[in-house]
């Protein structure tokens, strides 16, 4: 369990894999599903189901996952307590525990996502009697805060701590998180199974996926969805000092308003992976003609800038099955850098 962006769903398959390598019988579930709009079957169990086949259901056939919820406005569309929900959850965690050494256990994007019908991470933990691990993205210090926040609350409600996981580290913060952060979290007994650096081909989202999230219409490099994205820039510079703004970045998107053509202009001789122009405007037909020779995806969006790079705010990655290079990076970081033992320990 964890917050959005701390690379839960990473983490989950790189375990899978290697407690897979290690001659254990896995399961997966997901007691609360969300379909992304479109999609048939919920993102993470559509991963874990590639890694583990038909002994991801712990070799009798039982679900995957056992409630679909609707997002943040769960509540206006019915959703209540139900006590027979949380007893179809136990029915088939324990199903699938009958016939598996593990069962990795996915939560939802927040720990407290649907406390409003008792089933948030935490409750289900309790219901469950499952081994809590936190995962968190130590980029500043409220992170922290968040991590030792669920942990005190996983102890007043009697749940069995595993520890804490701090994952998609930036480079820069390695030292802090080392010199700094571990302490603080040991000193308040939350053990942590490790420090992961953040790793670019797990964790910064596709081209794909910001089209996926902000719609609109795509203009130019259809055949480059593929590209990573780095960081957001937002050209709101001068035309004059774009280019040296633009040169400091890598990987880049950037957003702006469809009728700043010098400054896209810009953006299209550095290293930018695709162009999101807001406010629904057209641009110069010649900022299409060199993104389409330098084939940069051109995007646009109805949505003024703010509300466009809100939508990206919280956006990462999706590993999608298949994608054997991601997958062996998520194995590469378990390896390395968690101390998977300690999960074998706490099954025995």
């Amino acid at each position: 369990m964890g917050t959005p962006a701390a690379g839960k769903t990473a983490l989950a398959a790189g375990l899978i894999q290697k407690l897979l390598k290690e001659g254990l019988r896995v399961a997966y579930f997901k007691p609360v599903a969300q379909f992304a709009h479109g999609r048939e079957e919920d993102d993470d169990v559509a991963l874990m189901r590639s890694l583990l086949g038909a002994e991801g259901d712990g070799g009798n056939g039982t679900e995957w996952s056992a409630v679909r919820m609707a997002g943040p406005s769960y509540l206006s569309l019915g959703a209540q307590r139900d006590d027979d929900a949380r007893r179809h959850v136990r029915r088939i965690f324990e199903d699938k525990a009958a016939s598996a050494d593990a069962v990795v256990v996915g939560g939802s994007a927040y720990p407290y996502a649907y406390a409003g019908c008792g089933l948030d991470d935490l409750s289900l933990a309790g219901e469950l009697g499952a081994n809590a691990l936190f995962v968190f993205t130590a980029d500043n210090d409220f992170r922290l805060d968040q991590a030792l926040f669920f942990a005190r609350s996983a102890r007043q409600a009697g749940i069995p701590l595993l520890g804490a996981v701090l994952n998609n580290v930036p480079r820069p913060l390695l030292a802090k998180t080392e010199g700094i952060y571990r302490p603080v979290l040991e000193r308040e007994g939350c053990p942590v199974l490790g420090v992961i650096p953040r790793r670019r081909e797990i964790a910064s989202p596709t081209v794909e996926e910001y089209v996926e999230t902000l719609g609109g219409e795509l203009l130019a490099g259809e055949n480059a969805l593929d590209r990573l994205v780095g960081e957001v820039v937002i050209g709101a510079m001068t035309a004059d000092s774009a280019l040296t703004y633009f040169r400091r970045s890598a990987d880049k998107a950037v957003f702006l308003g469809g009728d700043r053509a010098e400054v896209a202009l810009a953006a299209l001789e550095t290293s930018t992976s695709v162009l999101v122009l807001t406010g629904g405007l057209y641009p110069d037909v010649r900022v299409i003609a060199r993104a389409r020779e330098k084939n940069v995806p051109v995007l646009l969006v109805h949505d003024d800038t703010f509300t466009a790079v809100e939508k990206v705010g919280h956006l990462t990655r999706r590993l999608k099955p298949g994608n054997a290079a991601a997958l062996s990076v998520t194995l590469e970081n378990v390896e390395t850098y968690f101390r998977w033992s300690a999960v074998v320990e706490a099954l025995r």
